[in-house]
């Protein structure tokens, strides 16, 4: 690989990941990789833009940040990208009535969304709520549509808790794309339209920005499809394997957050 000077030369923005960059959730509310909270400030504190970029669906978007306030990081509301606002937006722009299948701390995301008759299936992480009851009722839903609609929160294989590895959306999303024939519209990453909404928030191109993620496909490769640079940290879900994928190489391996910005602050805006 070339010099960090010249992967990093010309970033005027950093995208970051949470889940598995910022802190492992778990019991209490979870807590933060070593190094993390002083990373973000850091960063925060430097000519860098910095923008957060989430798949996560158990929380609503305010409740994901009072968590991570409350673990010390210096973070708002307005500053993070995530799925369920994104999904609200579309689901009113193509006037579509979902039926949720998702946690019940996203679910307050959803208010102001109709939901009577559904024409359409969203699908998040639903933790203890995918039971076979509802994965079949949102197959039912789906099944009676002549044009079936199945919106996914992200379409992850697992994340990390501080208990271990835990099933993520993607699994789920799968069994309901073999049953119906169908393909899944996912909102949050790898989409394309995903980071193109976050680049715009930050006002930037795409060559101008590195995302920092834990997921070597959902992460690193959905930001580098976009034209954007991209290094995964070894924390969360990041398996030694990931270094040697057969489709996807990072831009860069570090150890965690706090080595990525000792690098960015170096070699970034230069």
């Amino acid at each position: 690989m070339a010099a960090w000077g010249a992967r990093l030369a010309g970033v005027r923005g950093v995208l970051l990941d949470i889940s598995g960059v910022l802190y492992d959730g778990g019991d209490g509310g979870g807590t933060p990789i070593a190094g993390s909270v002083e990373a973000v400030a850091r960063l925060k504190q430097s000519r860098l833009k910095v923008r957060f970029c989430t798949n996560e669906s158990q929380k609503s978007r305010g409740n994901l940040v009072g968590l991570l306030r409350r673990l010390g990081f210096d973070i708002s509301e307005g500053e993070v990208t995530a799925p369920a606002p994104a999904a609200c937006l579309i689901l009113k722009e193509r006037g579509l009535r979902p039926h949720l299948l998702v946690h019940d701390g996203v679910r307050s995301e959803f208010e102001q969304v109709d939901t009577s008759s559904p024409n359409c299936v969203v699908i998040a992480d639903a933790g203890d709520g995918f039971s076979y009851q509802n994965m079949n009722k949102a197959f039912q839903v789906l099944m009676e549509l002549e044009k079936p609609v199945l919106i996914s929160l992200g379409k992850g294989r697992y994340y990390k808790e501080t208990s271990g590895l835990m099933l993520d959306v993607g699994a789920y999303m799968k069994a309901l794309e073999y049953a119906c024939g169908i393909e899944a519209e996912v909102v949050g990453k790898p989409s394309p339209g995903f980071f193109k909404s976050a680049l715009q928030e930050m006002g930037l191109e795409a060559h101008q920005a590195i995302m920092i993620g834990d997921d070597i496909v959902g992460d690193v490769g959905g930001a580098q499809r976009c034209g954007m640079r991209a290094l995964q940290v070894r924390t969360g879900k990041f398996r030694p394997s990931d270094e040697r994928h057969p489709e996807v190489t990072a831009d860069g391996y570090v150890d965690n957050l706090a080595e990525a910005v000792d690098l960015l602050l170096q070699h970034a805006d230069k």
